[in-house]
């Protein structure tokens, strides 16, 4: 079995290394030729627009899948075409636009924060007077980790925000004071069998997700409610393969963020710290095979590794840790790897954790 992956990020190079134990080939296709997939998976490198060697790179694949919400949606559409798709082209449409993501979320009465579509100064803001004084303001297509966003607290930051106005219009959000953030992984197969992961409790700073401590930070019913709403998402879009749902935890209610149709940042613990990874388990749902278990082996942590290279000496002395690195030139901002960290008891996590934290701000 032949897996494409459009895009060949760091989340390609990982599903290149779970398919090779259970007999998958990876093949990923990126605009750029040193990606982190090239150094452990074969990438084919050629420009979106180039519809020809895209269709010809596909054509050597069993099945088609994404690492990346930003790949044009008219191009997956046009593979599926002749090649499955999973997932279906029509999720990747609904995540690539915060408008319709968040239209499917209110239809599936999962609970959101006030927002409104703005595309005048004059719509944002009345938006802001409706839901403000404090916003935050997104394009309605691109961005990610903290890039195309901006903060507006009592009347402050609404100059940037009008700089980012185009003709798509931007998604004005209330600014929550949430306790905390969280999300939560599940699988779905060909077969419509989900299986789901355990919530992740996440560490936010400037946009970027820099930890997630597995099975923690919701109660039960909370919880409950996470696997309700992303059951319901799985459902209505047929979806095939892993998704990821962020969510705000706010005075006890559970309020959706954004859906990310492909393997997540916040899932990577489930590498060493559960019984079948997120990216075994999105080859298996595309491939028709059964899914794994999504059991917790034991405590569990991600901890990413921002802008600067690790101590690698100092990382792989910490009992429990495994570190990942992504092959990436070191850059502020930028996501250069991670270490997921396993412990016997919650308490020595913790300590486990602290210790990888202090490595990395070395």
């Amino acid at each position: 079995m032949k897996v494409g992956v459009l895009s060949g990020g760091q989340l390609g190079q990982m599903l290149a290394l779970a398919g090779h134990p259970i007999g998958i080939d990876v093949s990923c296709y990126d605009t750029e030729p040193d990606v982190s997939a090239s150094h452990g998976g074969f990438v084919v490198t050629g420009k979106w627009t180039d519809t020809g060697k895209v269709r010809e790179w596909a054509r050597g694949c069993d099945v088609i899948t994404y690492e990346w919400e930003n790949v044009p949606v008219e191009l997956v559409a046009d593979l599926a075409t002749f090649k499955p798709v999973r997932p279906d082209p029509k999720a990747l449409a609904a995540a690539q636009d915060r408008w319709h993501e968040k239209k499917l979320l209110s239809e599936l009465e999962i609970s959101l924060a006030p927002y409104r579509l703005c595309r005048t100064p004059d719509e944002l803001n009345q938006a802001i007077t409706e839901i403000g004084p404090n916003v935050i303001v997104k394009t309605r297509i691109g961005g990610y980790d903290g890039k195309g966003q901006v903060v507006i607290k009592d009347g402050e930051g609404i100059d940037n925000a009008v700089a980012m106005l185009n003709e798509n219009g931007l998604i004005v959000e209330q600014l929550l004071p949430f306790d905390f953030e969280a999300s939560i992984i599940a699988a779905r197969s060909t077969s419509g069998g989900v299986v789901v992961y355990p919530t992740t409790l996440n560490v936010h700073r400037d946009g970027i997700l820099r930890a997630s401590i597995a099975n923690t930070g919701l109660s039960r019913h909370q919880a409950d409610e996470a696997s309700r709403y992303i059951r319901a998402i799985l459902e209505r879009l047929n979806y095939v393969g892993v998704i990821a749902l962020e969510l705000f935890s706010v005075g006890g209610r559970l309020l959706a963020n954004e859906i990310a149709p492909r393997v997540h940042n916040s899932g990577h613990w489930t590498i060493e710290g559960s019984e079948t990874s997120q990216f075994e388990n999105h080859l298996r749902a595309i491939c028709g095979l059964p899914l794994g278990s999504t059991a917790a082996l034991r405590p569990a942590a991600m901890i990413n590794i921002i802008g600067s290279s690790p101590n690698v000496m100092g990382i792989l002395s910490i009992d429990g840790a495994s570190l990942h690195t992504y092959q990436k030139t070191p850059r502020p901002g930028r996501k250069l790897g991670h270490v997921t960290v396993t412990a016997p008891s919650d308490k020595m996590l913790a300590e486990r954790i602290e210790a990888v934290q202090r490595c990395l701000s070395e």
